[in-house]
């Protein structure tokens, strides 16, 4: 998953000859003047969002107060690389502005204004929205605390952790960390069609926690990390883990319907699913409009950039569509019990509805997406395991009774040989790529040849002679060429 970076601009401002109330009114006064979005205000700051330009799709600026200092920062929502000096231009024009406010209003103006502010109810205590977004925001500033589950940031980091311990523990193993083999991919519990469908159904949640090489963990843990930091405060850590879990299993389920031998791995899938939660959210009246509208439309560029992207060749575009749609669909089932917190039987009847619907749907579609390549892998198995009792008569003593050795050659050598022709003629019917019918009929004359080769060793047995040596010795030869051209395959 291609991600940004977003980029921000931050500076302290000192109003010694001001209450902390004093400053919040003028400062509020500022960002309305600036024509920004107040999205949330608390006694020591607010958050507001800036106007959409050509060159940016809006900033967050956020005011936090302590003690007679504020600390003023403006950051790009979402993936923007560089921001053309719009960060530093907020905060310039904030400081700008605030001064000719701070000249022009009178303490008596600043007290009243004050008043009507607490009577719009915009104006909350210390437990506000405003103390719980502007600390989680933060959190990714200390980059060891990112680790740390705290609350309203529980199972973001844990999810985290465990991507990267699956990887250290990768790595302990001998597994390259640049790019992994497709062997050691499989046995580390990737997802692969194949495999998965023929009861392997756990890869679908073990390659959520396994990752393609370094930078496609970071990037994923990026992704991760920001959509955790502003969704997980909403949704809670209960339904949090549960859209995570859920929306990677749908995912991929996804990739394996449309991939039928694509190796893949990855947290994308439940990545893209926890931003179709998001965008869910954006959509209803559940989050405040200004945070709303700015948000919206940043979420929208990220998830159709790495969507655009993932249709380049060696991205699972699949399980992130998959992922995507089964967020959207989650986070609208949540709807109803996120704007009822107070009546808890409705949030555990959505998470177990959702839990059954999401288990009834996995389990047929696991049952039903066609695994004809799995099928012929079995129907392989089994020829080798019929080829070995076949192959058994050449582990006889050369001194073993005649009437033995014509039994094993005809009911068991010819019978197995017999016996994998028809198993390998029903290959016909599965749909495979071109290639694996071309080997089916290469073994198919393999099996062909080692029928005349038995017979003729019956009868040569049968009749005490040597006379069919030249015959045998011709199969031989043809068996020895398929046999050369199936291993260079």
């Amino acid at each position: 998953m291609a991600i940004g970076i977003s980029p921000k601009y931050t500076e302290e401002l000192l109003f010694n000859n001001l209450t902390k109330e004093q400053f919040l009114v003028i400062a509020i006064e500022t960002a309305i003047q600036l024509g920004w979005k107040i999205a949330t205000v608390g006694n020591t700051g607010f958050i507001a969002y800036t106007t959409f330009s050509m060159r940016s799709t809006g900033e967050e600026v956020t005011i936090a107060i302590e003690n007679n200092t504020a600390t003023l920062k403006s950051k790009c929502i979402g993936g923007q690389i560089i921001d053309w000096g719009k960060n530093k231009k907020n905060i310039r024009n904030f400081v700008e502005i605030f001064n000719e406010q701070l000249n022009t209003l009178t303490i008596e103006q600043i007290e009243q204004k004050l008043e009507i502010l607490k009577a719009e109810k915009t104006y909350k205590n210390e437990d506000s929205l405003f103390q719980q977004t502007h600390l989680t925001k933060e959190k990714s500033n200390n980059f060891f605390s990112i680790f740390i589950p705290t609350r309203g940031y529980f199972v973001t980091p844990i999810i985290i952790n465990l991507n990267i311990l699956f990887f250290i523990l990768m790595a302990i193993a001998g597994v390259s960390i640049l790019q992994p083999d497709s062997e050691s991919l499989l046995i580390l519990g990737a997802n692969f069609r194949p495999l998965t469908l023929s009861g392997q159904w756990w890869r679908l949640i073990t390659n959520c926690f396994l990752h393609i090489g370094i930078f496609h963990l970071l990037m994923n843990m990026y992704a991760l990390l920001y959509v955790g930091l502003l969704l997980e405060p909403y949704l809670g850590g209960v339904k949090f883990a549960a859209a995570y879990l859920f929306t990677g299993i749908i995912a991929s389920l996804t990739s394996i319907a449309w991939h039928e031998m694509t190796i893949s791995a990855g947290a994308s899938g439940a990545i893209f699913g926890m931003y179709g939660v998001f965008l869910a959210m954006l959509t209803t009246n559940f989050i405040e409009k200004t945070t709303r509208k700015a948000l919206l439309t940043s979420i929208i560029v990220f998830v159709g950039y790495n969507l655009m992207n993932g249709m380049k060749g060696g991205i699972d575009n699949a399980a992130h569509i998959g992922g995507l749609v089964s967020g959207l669909i989650i986070g609208y089932a949540y709807y109803p019990s996120l704007k009822k917190p107070q009546i808890l039987k409705l949030k555990y009847i959505t998470l177990i509805l959702i839990t059954i619907l999401v288990v009834t749907t996995s389990f047929v579609a696991y049952t039903k997406i066609p695994n004809d390549i799995g099928v012929y892998d079995e129907k392989m198995k089994t020829f080798a395991e019929m080829e070995e009792k076949a192959l058994g008569i050449y582990n006889f003593p050369e001194n073993t009774p005649k009437q033995i050795l014509l039994s094993v050659i005809k009911d068991t050598g010819i019978y197995y040989w017999n016996k994998s022709i028809q198993l390998l003629k029903s290959i016909n019917e599965l749909k495979l790529p071109m290639p694996l019918y071309d080997k089916a009929e290469k073994v198919t004359r393999y099996c062909e040849l080692r029928i005349k080769t038995y017979e003729l060793l019956y009868k040569a047995t049968e009749e005490n002679t040597e006379k069919y040596a030249g015959k045998i010795q011709e199969y031989d030869t043809q068996i020895a060429q398929i046999l050369n051209s199936l291993a260079t395959e």
